[in-house]
């Protein structure tokens, strides 16, 4: 079975010592996932090991179940960001492949040890990769014997008896619910791409917005109105942003993200713009006239200034 693409990034990122290993696709990044990296880096360093962090990239359920519909809560670039912000000394992306995909356990678990010098596997509870979803926990266990280590399982961590997990992101996200999105990623959820030129319609109405290019991939909150902080340059501003199909005007075949950036007028397009949805305001609605929506928007970017005065937010940022 080739490999050699898994074997070269791996090796890429050998931190050239024994190392303690947590395997997964890591979408989110959220507290559950920092939850299990901090047990993995308390380990690492009792232990005198370097701590890795392998993800997967496409997700494996594009290339087991071709054709299924894959959203991520991050984009690939901002997954490795954020698990290299939790203090791992090394993370690495490994393509999953059909070629991936096929491998037996101790073929996978092989590879790990070969090239990272792996000591320890840590995993999630419910944790079980390989061909057929046959490298369960008990199946590594058996593998650590006979190739030199030992697999510790993270406690699950949970919230109200409710699993810190991508399910429950996703579904806080699909009900507009950002603040219990941000609550279970330990920080606000984010959208963030380059400013594109759009219709200009926001400009006609007087609120000249930045139009931010999404990856058709990226999940999306609930369609309507947010507070929100922007970031031009890693400067923060408060912002009010717009996630919808913009009904009013017949709509759009793909939901856009528009964000009005409040005090601020510079030019922004082909830079790169980062948004933080603090707070749905309302749902997407469509209104009889432009006037109705021009007034509708005034209302909602005083709303925005009102929950800035409350919260000191931007003092923060």
């Amino acid at each position: 079975m080739t490999v050699s693409l898994a074997r070269r990034e791996l090796q890429r990122i050998a931190p050239g010592r024994p190392s303690a290993v947590t395997v997964g696709v890591f979408d989110g990044v959220h507290r559950g996932h920092r939850h299990l990296v901090a047990g993995l880096i308390e380990e690492a360093r009792r232990e005198s090991l370097a701590s890795v962090a392998i993800t997967f990239n496409p997700h494996p359920r594009t290339v087991l179940r071709p054709g299924a519909a894959i959203t991520y809560l991050t984009s690939l670039e901002e997954r490795v960001e954020l698990l290299q912000s939790l203090g791992l000394d090394a993370v690495g992306v490994l393509a999953f492949t059909s070629e991936l995909a096929q491998l037996e356990p101790r073929e996978f678990l092989g590879l790990l040890v070969d090239e990272l010098g792996m000591r320890l596997l840590m995993v999630g509870p419910d944790f079980t990769f390989g061909r057929n979803r046959a490298g369960t926990v008990e199946v590594s266990r058996e593998i650590g014997e006979k190739l030199g280590f030992r697999v510790e399982v993270a406690s699950m961590l949970d919230e109200g008896g409710e699993k810190v997990g991508s399910t429950a992101v996703r579904q806080a996200l699909a009900k507009g619910d950002v603040s219990r999105v941000a609550q279970l990623l330990g920080r606000p959820f984010s959208l963030r791409g380059p400013v594109i030129e759009g219709d200009k319609r926001g400009r006609e109405l007087g609120f000249p917005t930045a139009n931010i290019a999404i990856g058709l991939d990226h999940a999306l909150p609930a369609y309507g109105i947010y507070v929100s902080r922007a970031y031009v340059r890693e400067t923060a501003y408060e912002a009010c942003t717009s996630i919808g199909v913009r009904p009013t005007f017949e709509g759009d075949e793909k939901p856009t993200v528009e964000a009005f950036i409040l005090d601020f007028d510079g030019d922004v397009y082909g830079e790169e713009l980062r948004i933080e949805l603090l707070e749905r305001l309302r749902g997407e609605e469509r209104f009889e006239s432009a006037d109705e929506l021009v007034a509708q928007m005034h209302k909602d970017i005083e709303q925005t200034r009102r929950y800035f005065r409350s919260h000191g937010d931007m003092a923060d940022a």
